[in-house]
């Protein structure tokens, strides 16, 4: 048992076993697709499947970000538990959720003054974020403080890598991440661009690629320069995708015999609708830990 609670939002596409495993509080996105409104709650409200079916449909879709009154519901029971809280949120460069979080804590401290109510930006996103959750679980489990564990969340967070490779840029274009002009053009020229989260969090095109194949490729060697320890590195490595499983599995094998050193085999998860609604399908992601992120 824990003298504090970990924290973060469904939008760090987890299955929903590992927050059970991990006793990780889940704070749940929302979505709307057409009419309908829904949670992003590991696929009971919508599945990803029929998510991007319908999008790729022609209806519109929407997110919205946890609201404070949320954020109060799903904290007051471990407060009145007489729990500490430590929340990560997802990254401010992509959402505005950490506001809503921040409020949330200033007015439960007012009625619960002597529990520490500590909100983290994590400057990540999807399984990225998911990989700096689970190094924060290893090292609460171990049995570091949530003083602690909250400062090496400040700085670890800088060093989580997304290698971010889509081969459909409709819904990055639709949702304002990538401009019309440059996605017509890469539509045209079949240009597969290297996109990654940078300092503050958002999303910016690095690289672009000519061709899938190519693009996949360019993203182990990617992960090589920006690992600390090149070739030797040895912390996990996750991979997300949407809709795109036997792009993933072929890029794990890869990484995974480039990379003997690595922590496990690598894991694979899908891109959840909060995310998704923004990439969505054709989407694959490397996230590791890096060297600090410098712009």
């Amino acid at each position: 048992m824990h003298s504090y609670i970990l924290s973060c939002c469904s939008t760090a596409d987890m299955p929903e076993s590992w927050y059970q495993e991990r006793e990780v509080n889940v704070c749940y996105f929302h979505l709307r697709v057409g009419d309908d409104e829904y949670l992003d709650d590991f696929g009971h409200s919508i599945s990803t499947s029929e998510l991007y079916r319908r999008m790729v449909a022609g209806e519109r879709s929407q997110t919205s970000q946890v609201n404070v009154e949320e954020y109060i519901e799903r904290f007051r029971p471990y407060l009145e538990a007489g729990k500490d809280i430590l929340h990560v949120t997802l990254s401010s460069g992509i959402s505005g959720t950490l506001n809503s979080a921040r409020i949330a804590a200033e007015d439960l401290k007012e009625e619960f003054p002597d529990r520490k109510i500590y909100i983290v930006d994590s400057l990540c996103a999807s399984s990225g974020y998911g990989l700096l959750m689970d190094k924060l679980c290893d090292l609460r489990d171990d049995g570091m403080d949530i003083d602690a564990l909250r400062d090496y969340a400040e700085t670890a967070k800088h060093k989580v890598q997304h290698l971010v490779l889509t081969t459909d840029l409709k819904f990055l274009i639709m949702g304002g991440r990538v401009s019309k002009a440059s996605g017509a053009i890469a539509t045209i020229l079949n240009i597969c661009p290297l996109i990654e989260v940078v300092k503050d969090g958002s999303l910016k095109v690095k690289e672009k690629l000519r061709g899938k194949r190519k693009a996949i490729a360019r993203l182990e060697e990617k992960m090589e320069e920006l690992t600390e320890d090149g070739l030797e590195y040895s912390d996990r490595c996750f991979i997300g995708n949407s809709e795109c499983e036997e792009d993933a599995e072929k890029l794990r094998e890869m990484i995974e015999a480039r990379f003997p050193h690595l922590k496990g085999k690598i894991r694979i998860y899908p891109i959840g609708p909060t995310i998704g609604c923004h990439t969505g399908p054709g989407t694959l992601v490397v996230f590791f830990f890096g060297k600090e992120r410098t712009e």
